[in-house]
């Protein structure tokens, strides 16, 4: 089923959403990566507060392509989201209401989710130009030091992401993989 969804992400807003489920969104996301979330919780158990308002906010995997003349950004396709793991708890405790990226999520991040009611969406690999054009708008907003994996803050129209993993744990990959051996 395909919904459309604006940010911010409350969890009125997606604790209806299942795995599997087509959305498109419209509203602020920020990109941020491994250098950023390194940075973000590193500083937040350092008593600096993280640069952004996370709560119930998207932060979407990505390091943009520049832009080329004219354009609002470069290709910006998801990286994979595994790498953030070791960071993602503290920033779902800290308010963080969706992930996008792709790839499988471990346990643990799965447990905080279901805690904080969180979901995790998946954008299509290998297509971050045509992912591109539904952001309208792009700006840096912290790090600008960490070039391509600087956060930015993104105005996006009907984004197209799928569930990959609902608030209640349900892992579109499990799901998928579980039909298939029943063939």
């Amino acid at each position: 089923m395909e919904k459309r969804l604006t940010t911010p992400f409350t969890k009125d807003k997606i604790k209806d959403l299942k795995a599997g489920d087509s959305v498109l969104i419209t509203g602020t996301i920020y990109t941020a990566r491994d250098a950023a979330h390194e940075r973000m919780t590193t500083n937040f158990k350092n008593g600096i507060p993280f640069p952004i308002d996370l709560t119930d906010n998207v932060i979407y995997y990505a390091g943009p392509c520049p832009a080329k003349p004219g354009e609002v950004i470069g290709s910006c396709g998801p990286t994979t989201a595994g790498r953030m793991d070791a960071y993602t708890p503290m920033l779902l405790d800290n308010g963080l209401g969706c992930m996008i990226g792709k790839g499988a999520r471990s346990k643990e991040v799965v447990d905080v989710m279901k805690r904080n009611t969180v979901v995790y969406l998946g954008a299509i690999g290998g297509a971050g130009a045509l992912i591109a054009q539904s952001i309208k708008k792009a700006e840096v907003v912290a790090y600008d030091d960490l070039g391509t994996e600087a956060i930015r803050k993104l105005e996006v129209e009907d984004f197209p992401a799928v569930v990959l993993i609902d608030c209640e744990g349900n892992d579109l990959y499990e799901i998928g993989q579980a039909k298939y051996r029943e063939i």
